[in-house]
């Protein structure tokens, strides 16, 4: 169970370390014909998906080193409370970045660019991330998970949604936070 647990967190990890990456370069190339840089909804669509793809590879890391190191994947205090201030941080960037596309098509107009779609697509990606990450889970990769969405017919609930519960039942109990 533990090493099916830890290449788990390890797949998860990666994979959000990869995406960054690859989303930087898959950018820089996508620029040249598109010029996707001179959009400010480009940017801040593209940061903020950065942003969260970010919080989430250090989140699986940090859950794959501790099973790894002491044998528990519980999350630490620190980790769940800084990702609780990061996750209002998110929320502001998703609510004033409309602003940036208001701030776009008012510039470019009459002309509509394909950057707009696309900044349009990495900003509903970076939202569907961020409720992934932070409320319900979205994605469903694994046998165990695809059936038992079926089973249920629910989304389960995100992990460090969870985190974060377990953390306010510990402040409301009054435990020391390590």
């Amino acid at each position: 169970m533990r090493n099916r647990m830890l290449k788990r967190l390890s797949y998860l990890f990666t994979g959000e370390s990869l995406s960054l990456i690859l989303f930087v370069s898959i950018s820089y190339l996508v620029n040249y014909t598109i010029h996707l840089y001179s959009l400010f909804s480009f940017w801040s669509s593209f940061l903020l998906l950065e942003f969260i793809l970010l919080q989430g590879s250090i989140y699986w890391f940090v859950k794959w080193k501790r099973l790894k190191r002491e044998n528990t994947s519980v999350a630490p205090f620190t980790l769940v409370q800084r990702l609780r201030v990061s996750k209002k941080w998110n929320l502001g960037l998703i609510t004033v970045i409309p602003g940036a596309f208001v701030a776009d098509c008012m510039i470019w107009h009459p002309a509509f660019p394909l950057g707009l779609v696309i900044a349009g697509f990495i900003y509903v990606f970076a939202i569907l991330e961020y409720i992934n990450y932070f409320h319900i889970q979205l994605s469903y990769d694994n046998r165990s998970d695809i059936n038992s969405l079926k089973q249920t017919k629910r989304f389960k609930q995100a992990c460090l949604s969870k985190d974060f519960k377990r953390l306010e039942h510990l402040k409301a109990d009054g435990r020391k936070l390590g």
